[in-house]
């Protein structure tokens, strides 16, 4: 039960190393430097983003400024119409044209109606996200170094925890040791469970019967549905 005993010992020191992993990686200071860190990122390749998206629609508002007006001018020449008449042009053709250029016409302004709303938009939203940017970077620095502090005190605290728990793994099978290391990389804790009722007490699993004679001898033996290390009380 030797190797039992100390795979218990070792859990419970460990288990000081989660709190204080799980205090660091929950605590306000780490989510507000995260937090605003991964904001600067996203929101710089978003500003990048809607420059280039105005870049595009202004392009696309002048090309359809230019139409409007080349269709205006044409327009104009229409305005001799009855000159045109009189010198025995087929009217029904002119008629026809005008007719095409002035729902194009109507078609442009509907259009270009729309695309100023969205450079507008656009544009609002730029500004919006350039004044979160501006309040986020002045904020980071503080962020920062409040996280760097906190992480520093917490650092020491893990420190002397892992120096006991090194100690103690010297105390504990190599191959045992590593499995265990394992198990703590997938985040399954604890990794040592009593069985209850010959049931593992973590998942209720029942133990086989080569489980049962295992545990009996103090051997590791490991539960079949989650695989922690098992032991009898």
């Amino acid at each position: 039960m030797a190797q039992v005993d100390n795979l218990l010992k070792y859990q419970q020191e460990d288990s000081k190393l989660l709190k204080i992993e799980q205090e660091t990686a929950g605590s306000d200071e780490r989510k507000n430097f995260v937090q605003t860190k991964a904001f600067l990122n996203k929101a710089s390749e978003k500003l990048d983003a809607l420059e280039a998206k105005a870049l595009e629609l202004g392009g696309i508002l002048e090309k359809l400024n230019g139409q409007y007006k080349e269709i205006c001018e044409t327009l104009n020449d229409f305005e001799n119409l009855d000159e045109l008449v009189d010198g025995g042009a087929d009217i029904s053709f002119y008629k026809k044209n005008v007719l095409q250029l002035t729902e194009r016409l109507k078609s442009i302004r509907q259009e270009i109606s729309s695309l100023t709303k969205s450079i507008k938009d656009s544009d609002e939203e730029y500004q919006t996200l350039k004044k979160k940017v501006i309040s986020a970077q002045k904020q980071y620095p503080e962020y920062a170094e409040a996280y760097k502090k906190f992480k520093a005190g917490k650092e020491e605290e893990m420190l002397a925890v892992k120096e006991e728990l090194e100690k103690l793994s010297k105390n504990i099978d190599a191959d045992i040791m590593a499995r265990y290391q394992a198990k703590r990389s997938e985040r399954i804790f604890p990794i040592l469970c009593a069985v209850k009722g010959g049931r593992c007490s973590k998942c209720g699993t029942e133990l086989s019967l080569v489980g049962k004679e295992k545990i009996e001898t103090g051997a590791a033996y490991e539960c079949d549905n989650c695989h922690r290390f098992l032991y009898k009380e």
